[in-house]
């Protein structure tokens, strides 16, 4: 799966903005914080061109990576974002994540030519079945012209784009089956606007999903190590596997290899439970992602009042991501997609004692935490658990 690059070159519109042409797309939180600035550095210095940039509600993360056979992290930094500037991946404040962004890049030292990710709810994806059309400019228009019934959002005022997932059999004879993602244009250019601001370039913007699906994907994710990976990338007897990243807010996707099938922004994420703790104690926010952090969700005893609410608060958060990874699986199984092989969890609740285990009983199955390789032993305060889709929007493609 590459990146989505005509999001930022096709329609977007931002003064002074100038967005190199790119390939299309093949294939398919904060709790906390982490020292300002903190880095992680290779001795090669800036080996890679583009910095993948995940900005979540609570916190940025900015990273360079290789893909060699797999991804790798060469050199790092992230921030605590203030309070209100990204709502479930929304943009409230530009001249909040302007300045953020300003501070993270003077202090890391890192290229500014930058991929931005975005993960909220006004983007959609769909994969349509289309009549096998071989020319790319009739597949253009077919795609749109069907993706007016499809979208939830007037096209007119979205970016768009697609690539063909292969010729499908059915029973009305051969298929064209294409995913296809749109994006309302006044929430990428906003994001745009205040990277711009920064002094940054976008190099691209690509849906979080996607970035999480090639930092994360793995050739034994869900897989009888046995059974061989057909070249469409599916793993495995059950072939999909779902991906999870809980942070600032939390992000699912399904995947069948490296093609996205599915993807959605699910209700609750680190900051939302850090709000609401916040809320209960009258505390900072900033202390109350501290304390998230601090507890033990599989301890028996708990220390005082505030840890016990603080626990009480990440387990109705558990339930609450749970209930929507459910329902997600349900819909999924609804549309023909499928059971799910395997689930991957990944993201800064990892860094929360008994968060993992927890969710696992809630969902009443295995999960598999994982987290994107760094370059060298020392982190430099930036935890890795934090990196994964700011690594996976650092490259176009990873290798199946």
């Amino acid at each position: 799966m590459a990146s989505l690059s005509d999001l930022a070159k096709m329609d977007v519109k931002v003064p002074s903005l100038r967005a190199p042409k790119a390939p299309r797309l093949r294939g398919g939180g904060s709790a906390k914080p982490a020292r300002r600035g903190a880095q992680l550095r290779s001795k090669r210095g800036s080996a890679a061109s583009v910095v993948g940039l995940d900005v979540q509600p609570g916190y940025v993360a900015a990273v360079q990576a290789r893909s060699n056979g797999a991804l790798v992290i060469q050199r790092a930094a992230g921030i605590p974002l203030p309070p209100e500037t990204v709502r479930e991946g929304e943009l409230l404040d530009e001249g909040l994540l302007t300045d953020t962004l300003r501070e993270l890049f003077h202090d890391s030292k890192l290229p500014r030519r930058v991929r931005l990710g975005i993960a909220n709810q006004r983007t959609v994806l769909r994969v349509l079945e289309l009549p096998p059309i071989e020319d790319r400019k009739s597949l253009d228009a077919a795609v749109r012209f069907q993706a007016q019934d499809h979208m939830p959002m007037p096209l007119a005022g979205a970016v768009l784009d697609f690539q063909p997932l292969g010729i499908v059999a059915t029973p009305a004879g051969p298929r064209q089956r294409v995913v296809v993602v749109a994006a309302q244009r006044d929430m990428v250019e906003k994001m745009l606007k205040a990277v711009q601001a920064a002094g940054l370039r976008a190099a691209g913007v690509d849906l979080s999903a996607f970035a999480m699906i090639r930092a994360l994907h793995r050739r034994d994710a869900g897989a009888d190590p046995s059974t061989p990976e057909t070249d469409t990338g599916v793993v495995g007897p059950a072939g999909s596997t779902l991906y999870l990243n809980v942070g600032g807010l939390t992000n699912l996707a399904i995947a069948e290899g490296l093609a996205c099938r599915f993807t959605r922004m699910v209700s609750g994420g680190l900051e939302s439970m850090a709000s609401e703790l916040a809320a209960r104690h009258s505390v900072a926010l900033s202390e109350a992602r501290e304390l998230l952090c601090e507890v033990d969700l599989g301890a028996e005893e708990v220390g005082d009042q505030v840890a016990a609410d603080a626990c009480t608060v990440l387990a109705g958060g558990v339930r609450e991501i749970a209930g929507e990874v459910r329902n997600s699986l349900d819909f999924h199984r609804s549309q023909g997609g499928g059971e799910v092989g395997g689930i991957v969890l990944s993201g800064a609740a990892l860094e929360i004692k008994g968060f993992a285990q927890a969710l696992e009983t809630e969902l009443g199955s295995p999960l598999t935490c994982r987290s994107v390789e760094v370059a060298q032993a020392e982190s430099g305060g930036v935890p890795a658990d934090r990196l994964a889709i700011a690594a996976g929007l650092a490259v176009e493609q990873v290798s199946a």
